[in-house]
Formats: structure tokens, C-alpha cells, sequence
């Protein structure tokens, strides 16, 4: 089912509600429509396509959009994500934090990947000397995740895909930051995003399930990982380095807690001259950030930014606009579906010490 094609159930359903109900029965479906409304925090910022994983950055003044383009698959759900199965990046821009985004079509499609198979996840986006910088997981024709780059005169694209993909890249959900002259990539995604599969250093797969090479509950949580970019922003520009990630005793998380390891989605930000790496904790939904002094660095688990979204799957960017925070991220209020997304917007406040408030993204 499309977008449209839900739209119009829904619009009908409420139709034929209305029509069969008494005064007093309207006044209690209108009340009970309202509420279901107002649960969400925010509103969808793009309702014509489906949308997700938005990676968001000021350039020239506005703000663009670097979201992964959700679509019907005829691929069946499993535990590795084969049904996120996208197959294109569109670029969206906005004027002013409270415009309308505006969709600059297709920048990238998979037939334009040389090296790419399938399977075009969440991508981010970076700038150097006018040049733009797509950067993009997808699947190889071995099945094996690596990241892309492709690059463009204009923020919008359309992007150009160099014909092979990063040397040494594997993984998932590529996140650039700059900080001053330097470029830094961060990427990794346990289970579907196959980071478990190269903890020897090279793919390594001892089973079909995508939890066979977790280490043990009580072993330290897969790292992220994180390389400063090549002055030519195509390669890494040096040997890929695992972040670590530790609790405030200074011992690092575990892989059996799940309420706070790394699973997906990294991104960082600096505020005060403090480095905040936040990620995805996975199956327990949160968006959760840590603490560091560098951009290495390690990092101290402080808490969670962004409680769970409606349906599986969460992932975020955070960006400063015009002094202030603004966290975008995605849920399904649109479809229902967890594999059908739309992206998400709302400020984010750094208190006073330097921790951030939560955001329920769901009202109670």
C-alpha cells in the first residue's frame, strides 16, 4: 500500500464512522480523533514520500535534509533488515526551521553505484571547499555492507558515486563531523549492519543469524568506529580506530546491557567545548549519548536524549539553527509500518550542567 492509498482507507474509515453514529457518538469520535493526534510530539515534516533517518546541516544558510527514501518491498521481514530495502537518496531543504521542506527529487539511485547491490541505508552529508560529500552504506554483489561516497557542486545534488566504495569500509550508518579543519567519519550497526561480523578485523560469519558473533553479555559492547577523512574528503585518512563507550566508573558498557550499548546510529555534535556522541541503544529503542573530551574520545554514557518512537527503529540527527538545538528523527505515524517512516522535528535543550533534557516523543 502506498502512502496515498492509506491515506484514502483512512479518509473513507472515517466516513463511514461518522456517517453511522448519532450526535453524541461524534462528539465522542472527534474527541477520540484528537487524541490520537496529540499523542505524538511532532508532526511528520513529509508526508509524499516515506522517510527516515534524517541527517540534517546548515549549509548556505539553510538547512538540509539527508534522509534514507523507505519503500514498499516485496522482500520479507527477518532479524538483518532485508525489508528495509531502499534504493534512492532525495535531498530536502529547508528556509527556516519552520518552512516547508522542499524535495529536490532523486540525488542518488543504486543503478548509479557501480560497486552497489542493494539496500541504500541511512546516509549523511558533508561540505568542503563547495564541494558536497554524500556518504552511504548500501550492500556489495557479495551482500557485504560498505560505505560510498559521492560528490556534488550543490547540496542538493544530484551526487556522483565514485565507482568503488571506501577502502577498508564496512558497516552501516556513516556520520561526518567537522571540527574546525579536521573531517571525521563515525559508522557502525550491529546485527543487520553486520559491524559483529568484523570484530577479527574481517568479515567473519560463524552463523546465518545476525546475533551469532555478539560477544557474551558480560564482554565489553561492540565499538563504534571513527576515522579522520582524507584531505580529499574520498577515503579514510587513517586506520579505523573502535570507540569506546563507558559508564561513569570508567568500566565500559556491556554487551548485555542493552539499555545502554551502542547499536546504530551514531552522530556527534560539540557544545562548550565537550564532544556528545548519541546512537541508537537498538532493541530497547532509546536514543542515548555519552560525553567526551575528544573526538576519539572515550565517551561517558550520560543518559538518553529521544525515548522511543512508534515503531522499531530509531535514528537522529541534532543541529544547531540560529542558536538553538533541534534533534530530527522519525517514527511511523504515517503508515504504522515499521519499514515505512516519516521524518521528525523538535528542539532539544542542553541544561545548565551540560547534560540534555529528555524528549518523549510520545505523550502521555
Amino acid at each position: 500500500m502506498n502512502l496515498k492509498s492509506s491515506k484514502s482507507i483512512l479518509a473513507l474509515s472515517a466516513v463511514l464512522l461518522f456517517s453511522s453514529c448519532g450526535n453524541q457518538d461524534k462528539k465522542e469520535d472527534s474527541e477520540t480523533v484528537v487524541e490520537a493526534e496529540s499523542k505524538f510530539l511532532s508532526k511528520p515534516l513529509i508526508s509524499h514520500i516515506y522517510t527516515a533517518d534524517p541527517s540534517a546541516h546548515v549549509f548556505n544558510g539553510k538547512i538540509y535534509i539527508y534522509p534514507s527514501h523507505d519503500v514498499e518491498s516485496v522482500v520479507e521481514e527477518d532479524d538483518s533488515g532485508a525489508h528495509f530495502n531502499m534504493r534512492d537518496y532525495h535531498v530536502f531543504s529547508m528556509e527556516s526551521i519552520d518552512s516547508e521542506p522542499k524535495d529536490h527529487g532523486v540525488a542518488l539511485d543504486v543503478d548509479d553505484v557501480p560497486w552497489a547491490k542493494r539496500q541504500m541505508w541511512a546516509p549523511d552529508a558533508a561540505e568542503k571547499d563547495g564541494k558536497f560529500y554524500l556518504y552511504f552504506p548500501a550492500k556489495d554483489h557479495d551482500d557485504i555492507f560498505r560505505l560510498g561516497v559521492a560528490v556534488s557542486d550543490k547540496p542538493e545534488g544530484p551526487f556522483e558515486a565514485q565507482p568503488e566504495p571506501m577502502k577498508g569500509s564496512f558497516s552501516i550508518d556513516p556520520a561526518v563531523f567537522q571540527d574546525g579543519n579536521e573531517y571525521y567519519i563515525y559508522w557502525g550497526g550491529i546485527w543487520g549492519g553486520q559491524l559483529q561480523k568484523w570484530r577479527t578485523g574481517e568479515y567473519l560469519s560463524t552463523g546465518d543469524s545476525p546475533y551469532d558473533d555478539e560477544p557474551a553479555d558480560d564482554e565489553p559492547a561492540i565499538s563504534p568506529m571513527i576515522a579522520k577523512l582524507s584531505n580529499d574528503m574520498l577515503e579514510f585518512g587513517e586506520a579505523p580506530k573502535e570507540i569506546k563507550i563507558l559508564d561513569k566508573d570508567g568500566s565500559p558498557i556491556l554487551a548485555g546491557d542493552h539499555e545502554r550499548r551502542f547499536f546504530e546510529a551514531a552522530w556527534v555534535h560539540k557544545y562548550n567545548d565537550k564532544y556528545y556522541f548519541s546512537y541508537s541503544t537498538g532493541d530497547t529503542h532509546n536514543i542515548a549519548y555519552a560525553i567526551g573530551e575528544s573526538p576519539y574520545g572515550p565517551f561517558t554514557y550520560q543518559g538518553v536524549i529521544l525515548k522511543p518512537v512508534q515503531g522499531w527503529t530509531n535514528h537522529h540527527s541534532i543541529v544547531e539553527v540560529d542558536g538553538k538545538w533541534y534533534i530530527f528523527y522519525h517514527d511511523t505515524e504515517l503508515s504504522g509500518e515499521t519499514h515505512l517512516r516519516n521524518l521528525k522535528m523538535t528542539e532539544m535543550t542542553h541544561n545548565a550542567d551540560g547534560t540534555i533534557e529528555m524528549i518523549e516523543p510520545i505523550l502521555k
